[in-house]
């Protein structure tokens, strides 16, 4: 996570430098801005506008930790937030690191999360005011990025979180395995609004939140110079020809020979998935019977690509062997990590 902290005091700079330290130590990235006249090593000098610096945050941060009064975060904020599903975590702590409160995206962005660790490592206490934690009940966004799931309907997901704070019970529903006890209020029997975690498009109850896990590695080839746009099509017809909704996916992966690849880089960026390449060699060693092709090996090295690269960047199972076509490869690869309560 890349976390940007600001600060305008000197008080307020020391206490920036021990939240950049804590997280850091956590393996986050931190860029921390201060006024040019409080400036230490390793800080940034703050150029402009408390506004401007959330602008620029929003943009290219994970995470944003004003060290200052809430007011200041409040309207420094106000004009780039949208939607809880894209906003940063925002976080205030006063300057003596008294207080860690989340302001904003508390349970997908993470700000809950942040807000705790930093109270420990800080020795400050943490403010939380959502509610499903203040009454100790499941939050499915939490448990939604905990488990790389991808949420369909956020109107759902507050009604599910509506029906839980009412006393409602909500079912549980998984088509993967699940490990850690069921929270208290879902279940696993008759309700009328529930979760449901899985791609298939039959769903168990009247009211039913999809939750998508992000299981699932696209294995591909394609001919030098291809059309993104026919490769574009291609993948996505086959995605759906095979009931794979395109937010199962967690990576495309390829032989290294095609890491520059215009159609398939575009593919994966358009859809914010990460590109994962291999060597022949790498690919040669993993283990199975494969759609091999003497061409194929005698150009790239390795008798079958899109096959190969799926099931190493899976590290699962092979769910729909290579389709070929016009030039093009494809292959679908499913993980076989369950998923938490824990």
């Amino acid at each position: 996570m890349e976390v940007w902290t600001v600060s305008y005091t000197a008080k307020g700079g020391e206490t920036a430098r021990r939240v950049s330290d804590a997280l850091e130590a956590r393996g986050h990235e931190c860029r921390r801005f201060a006024l040019p006249k409080y400036l230490k090593p390793g800080d940034e000098p703050l150029l402009s506008s408390a506004a401007q610096w959330a602008g620029d945050g929003f943009l290219e941060a994970d995470a944003l930790i004003f060290v200052c009064a809430a007011g200041i975060a409040v309207r420094a904020i106000a004009p780039w937030v949208r939607d809880k599903t894209t906003d940063p975590a925002v976080l205030v702590l006063d300057e003596g690191a008294r207080f860690a409160i989340p302001l904003l995206s508390g349970h997908i962005g993470g700000a809950n999360a942040l807000a705790l660790l930093l109270a420990s490592a800080l020795g400050a206490a943490p403010v939380v005011t959502t509610a499903t934690d203040l009454n100790d009940l499941f939050a499915v966004d939490v448990f939604a990025v905990r488990n790389r799931l991808t949420i369909t309907d956020m109107a759902l997901a507050k009604a599910v979180s509506a029906a839980l704070l009412a006393g409602e019970p909500v079912g549980f529903s998984s088509d993967l395995p699940t490990v850690g006890d069921l929270p208290k209020g879902l279940t696993t029997g008759d309700a009328s609004i529930g979760v449901y975690v899985g791609t298939s498009e039959a769903v168990p109850y009247a009211k039913t939140l999809r939750l998508i896990p992000k299981r699932v590695a696209l294995g591909v080839g394609c001919r030098r110079g291809k059309d993104p746009d026919a490769f574009d099509a291609f993948v996505r017809r086959e995605l759906s020809a095979h009931g794979v909704p395109l937010e199962a996916l967690f990576c495309v992966a390829s032989i290294d020979l095609k890491k520059d690849e215009p159609a398939i880089r575009r593919f994966a960026e358009t859809n914010g998935l990460p590109f994962d390449t291999y060597s022949a060699d790498e690919l040669n060693a993993v283990p199975g019977e494969f759609s091999g092709s003497a061409f194929v090996k005698e150009t790239t090295g390795t008798d079958c690509v899109s096959e190969r690269a799926a099931l190493l960047a899976s590290g699962g199972e092979l769910t729909v062997k290579k389709i070929a076509e016009d030039g093009m490869t494809f292959a679908l690869a499913r993980s076989k990590e369950g998923i938490s309560f824990a």
